[in-house]
This record gives C-alpha cells, sequence and structure tokens, in this order.
C-alpha cells in the first residue's frame, strides 16, 4: 500500500480519501468533513438561478446536504451587475423577437417573464427588492423615423397579442414629458414595466439559502468534472470532491464547462452622481433597445452599447472599453439629460449568456449533470423561475 501510494503521488494522480482528493489540498479533517463530504447536491453559480435553485431543492429534499460554488467573492455574472429592469420587453423587441419565434413563442417567452418577475415579488416581498412599478418607456430617434412608425402602427397587433399575458393592452403612446432630445414627440410606453435593486434582490435571496443551512463557498473556480457511475468528481482551482448531482447554473460563464451554444455578451454601465432635482423616473429604451437608462433616486443609470463593437463584447472578461464608455457619455448628455449638468460617478459591466434564439436551455445533461443557463439578458424576470424548474430535474 505503502509503494502505491508513492507511485500515484509520483504519477500525480488524484488519491481520494473517502470522497475528497489530496491535489491541491490544503485543509483539515475538520473543514473537509463539513464543507465538503457527503455532499448530495452542488450548484456552480451563486446568481438568481443558482440560489433559487438552491431553494428550491431544499424544499425538494429537506435533509439533503447542499452546496454551492461561486467563482467570485460576489456573484461575477449578471445577477448584481445589471440594471435593474423588470424587463418584459419595449415593442421593438417584441416586434424584432417576432422575426426569429412564432407568435405563440413570443407570447409564451413575454409570460415566462411576467409570471417568473410575479415570483421574485412573491418570495422576497417588494419592500425587500425596492420594487417599483413606474413604467417602460421606448424613446425613438430622429433618426429612427422608420422604427417608430413600424411600432406605432402595429402596436393594435401587439397588445391583442400579449392580452392573455398583461389582461389588458400594456402598450400606448405617450409624450415626451421628461425633456430628453433628439427624439421623437411621442415614446410608446409598456404601463406594467419596473424597477428594482438587483443588490438587495441578491441579499435578500442569500439570507434566505443561509437560513436553510445550505453552504456558499465563494473565490472557488470550477474548471472542470468528470462523472462515475454514483456521482460527479469536480475540480476546482483549490480542490477536488465528489457530489451525488452537479447543478450548473452560470449563464454566460457556460461554455467553459458544458457543451451547450451560450455566447458570453458583456453590458457596459456607468452612473452618475445625484443629480439636484432629477425629475425622470422610469425605465427607458431606445435604439432597438440597445440603449437603456432609468432613474436611482436622484441618479441617472445609463447603459449599452454593444452593438458598436458585437466581436469585442463578445467575451466572459470584466471591465469597460473606452469607446462604448465615451459614446454613453455623449448620449447621456446629447439625449438623455441634454440640459441637466451631470458628473459620472461609477462604470462596471456584467457578463450575459446569450444564444440565436431566446429560449434558456434547461436541461439534464447526463445521469448526474444538469444546467439552466442561457438566460438572454433576461435574468431578472426568468432567473427564478429557471433556477425552480432547473431544481425540479432531479429524480
Amino acid at each position: 500500500m505503502k509503494w502505491i501510494l508513492s507511485q500515484r503521488i509520483k504519477n500525480k494522480a488524484p488519491i481520494y480519501i473517502g470522497a475528497f482528493s489530496l491535489k491541491k489540498m490544503n485543509l483539515s479533517y475538520w473543514e473537509y468533513k463539513t464543507w465538503l463530504s457527503n455532499i448530495d447536491y452542488t450548484i456552480v453559480g451563486s446568481g438568481i438561478v443558482g440560489l433559487n435553485c438552491a431553494l428550491r431543492l431544499r424544499e425538494r429534499f429537506p435533509k439533503a446536504k447542499i452546496l454551492i460554488l461561486e467563482k467570485g467573492f460576489l456573484p461575477q455574472g449578471a445577477s448584481t451587475k445589471n440594471a435593474g429592469f423588470a424587463c418584459f420587453g419595449s415593442i421593438s423587441e417584441v416586434l424584432a423577437d417576432l422575426n426569429q419565434h412564432s407568435e405563440l413563442e413570443v407570447m409564451e417567452l413575454v409570460k415566462k417573464r411576467w409570471d417568473g418577475i410575479k415570483m421574485l415579488r412573491a418570495n422576497l416581498g417588494d419592500q425587500a427588492i425596492d420594487f417599483q412599478i413606474h413604467g417602460g418607456h421606448e424613446l425613438f430617434l430622429d433618426s429612427g423615423g422608420e422604427l417608430y412608425d413600424t411600432c406605432k402602427n402595429r402596436l393594435p397587433e401587439i397588445n391583442k397579442l400579449l392580452q392573455p399575458v398583461y389582461g389588458k393592452d400594456a402598450f400606448h403612446l405617450g409624450p415626451n414629458t421628461f425633456g430628453f432630445s433628439k427624439v421623437k414627440e411621442k415614446y410608446i410606453t409598456n404601463i406594467f414595466e419596473g424597477q428594482l435593486d438587483t443588490g438587495k434582490m441578491m441579499n435578500s435571496l442569500l439570507q434566505l439559502v443561509q437560513k436553510t443551512s445550505i453552504t456558499v463557498l465563494n473565490s472557488i473556480i470550477v474548471e472542470d468534472y468528470s462523472e462515475t457511475k454514483s456521482g460527479v468528481v469536480v475540480k476546482t482551482d483549490k480542490f477536488e470532491f465528489k457530489t451525488k448531482n452537479l447543478l450548473i447554473a452560470t449563464n454566460g460563464f457556460a461554455s467553459s464547462l458544458i457543451n451547450e451554444k451560450v455566447s458570453p455578451a458583456r453590458a457596459q454601465v456607468l452612473i452618475t452622481k445625484p443629480i439636484q432635482n432629477l425629475s425622470i423616473e422610469g425605465t427607458f429604451h431606445f435604439d432597438e433597445g440597445y440603449y437603456y437608462f432609468r432613474n436611482i433616486g436622484s441618479r441617472i443609470l445609463f447603459g449599452g452599447g454593444r452593438n458598436l463593437d458585437f466581436k469585442g463584447e463578445e467575451t466572459n472578461e470584466p471591465g469597460c472599453s473606452e469607446k462604448i464608455q465615451k459614446h454613453l457619455e455623449l448620449l447621456l448628455k446629447e439625449v438623455v439629460l441634454p440640459k441637466t449638468p451631470h458628473n459620472i460617478d461609477h462604470r462596471w459591466s456584467g457578463i450575459m449568456g446569450m444564444g440565436k434564439q431566446k429560449n434558456p436551455i434547461l436541461k439534464k445533461i447526463s445521469d448526474h449533470v444538469y444546467c439552466g443557463v442561457r438566460l438572454g439578458g433576461m435574468g431578472i424576470a426568468i432567473g427564478s423561475a429557471i433556477g425552480k424548474d432547473l431544481a425540479d430535474l432531479v429524480e
């Protein structure tokens, strides 16, 4: 036995004691026993999908040992880095979706968003996530007359299509009451659109998870995994261990672990310092949704610009590009706040998971591995439901 052990160390093969590998290990017996042994379910990713998945697993399996692994010290995808829109969809987005999907598919996609937000609000409460409904307004640039005419002319058709979801007409023409510049005199409003504080949302979810004895380990990068007859061996940058089931909820980072078509898409954002007497309230889109902004109290959050460099922004690397940030500043000054002095306070980016179509990938990959990824920029709206459905795939 001593010879075999020395040979395996010499050959650098992982050596397992129970369910844990000595490779890269610098853990005590107590640490291993407490956090990394006899694990029933391991979830990769502590975003909105991963946390909702864990909560649903706890409902289904009250005595199970559940572990969540997160690569960052905070969630590193889009869950805490987005703009905080409920994201039911602007009218031009709905029309664009009709070019890729059937009417039934588009209606079902909007319904998933609608039901997902209702689930999120029911689970956490409006106060805990600072949920507010001020409408979602789509502006149309003066140069975009054709798109404006198309959206305006098809407004009755879209309202009729989505009435089964909303219960009444969602989209209405409204005047430019906020003094935006270089846009049409009227914009099209989704009266149901809302906004929330994604930091508060994720903090509330984490508190619920922690109350149910679910372990979250941060700054752990899952590098690879291999399946056995009885479970999965998970390789991280710090240790290897065994789990009975592996659930992947890493959205834009998923293609590094599974063979599914998920393209990372970086979304860049900036936010102003507080602006005195700011009257803008609500969520806004323009230029086919490639630009978006909202108020956060007396600040303006402004983001987008991925259309300026699709290839460059198809990355899972965080950070901001000078080209896009300068263009955001220009549009903020010329369109959103043309007569209002303002200063930029902060900038950041988040990584979304995209595909040719907006349907998420929710599937059983193998006997012990499952995934819920490619949320298409709709994580807030559908993340709660995808997390629940991911947990329900487990038999």
